[in-house]
């Protein structure tokens, strides 16, 4: 039997249905179901319980699926080592990241990767949801916030750091801000996720503790490339990632109201994060990402 067919009844475990694996592999779902009648056929027993609504590994075949798995991995970390020495990266890439991130950070560097791999073909899936890697055939993942927990081998890209940030124009209208306890009477504008839309933090140069400010507002938005530009049309005041402001703080678009103080949302302790699916071996094609990736926004080692 073929290796590919091994994957192919692995991705249906993982997946849950024909369906599900025909659109990751761009097949008819009735393509799939052959290959895994015509497996069933071999091994002589059914690998999976099907019915109208679901489809689950039978007893036997959960006990095959679980004890060929490893099998299916070290073979394909065996043709992938073999593969580096004689070819350079190539196949099909599918990485995820918030849009924000996707649009300010890896658009405009992806043509330098293209020249560095021109055999690698990227897919980007810009969404602010947490995509599963799985369920969604996905290589890698940049995810942000606290270390993500789950089955995924996690490394660290780069520290995250927060600006409290408005336009001049902001600030000739409605006066400049002393304080951060100022901002209670301020118009903000708040990103609608949790830990961002009623309190900000702060923590003074040199003090051990934070102290947090509660915020409040008529405008709540759930991207923050538009909170970026309701803070640039003067519309109050946000909290957004150094590096969605950094060019604006350099061009006077915006301006920093509390430099001399650390600030964050839920927790000073974020980072951007690298996932990928956990196994034993790591694709070249992801490999020279997350190097990639490093190399301009992150730590050079792994």
């Amino acid at each position: 039997m073929e290796l590919s067919t091994l994957k192919t009844a692995l991705l249906v475990r993982d997946l849950g249905s024909f369906a599900a694996v025909a659109r990751l592999l761009d097949l008819d779902a009735s393509s799939v179901s052959r290959v895994i009648a015509q497996l069933e056929q071999e091994v002589g027993f059914r690998l999976f319980q099907r019915s109208t609504r679901s489809l689950s590994p039978t007893g036997e075949g959960e006990l095959y699926l679980n004890r060929i798995a490893p099998l299916v991995e070290e073979l394909e970390a065996v043709g992938e080592e073999a593969r580096t020495t004689t070819i350079s990266p190539r196949g099909t890439l599918r990485l995820t990241a918030s849009i924000a991130f996707v649009q300010e950070c890896l658009i405009p560097i992806l043509p330098d990767f293209r020249e560095r791999y021109p055999e690698i073909e990227i897919e980007l899936l810009a969404s602010d949801a947490n995509l599963d890697l799985r369920t969604e055939g996905i290589d890698l993942a940049v995810r942000f916030g606290s270390m993500p927990k789950g089955d995924w081998i996690v490394t660290k890209l780069m520290t995250t750091s927060y600006r409290v940030v408005a336009s001049p124009d902001y600030l000739e209208k409605n006066g400049s801000i002393a304080h951060p306890d100022d901002l209670s009477n301020r118009e903000c504008l708040r990103f609608a996720i949790p830990g961002f839309r009623t309190y900000w933090q702060f923590r003074g140069e040199g003090d051990s503790e934070a102290f947090r400010v509660s915020v409040g507002g008529t405008t709540v938005i759930s991207n923050p490339l538009s909170v970026r530009s309701a803070a640039r049309l003067g519309m109050g005041i946000a909290l957004l990632p150094i590096m969605l402001v950094s060019r604006d703080l350099e061009r006077g678009t915006l301006v920093d109201l509390f430099p001399d103080y650390a600030c964050a949302a839920a927790s000073f302790e974020t980072a951007a994060w690298l996932l990928y699916p956990s196994r034993s071996y790591l694709p070249q094609k992801v490999r020279v990402m997350i190097d990639f990736l490093k190399e301009r926004y992150g730590r050079p080692e792994t």
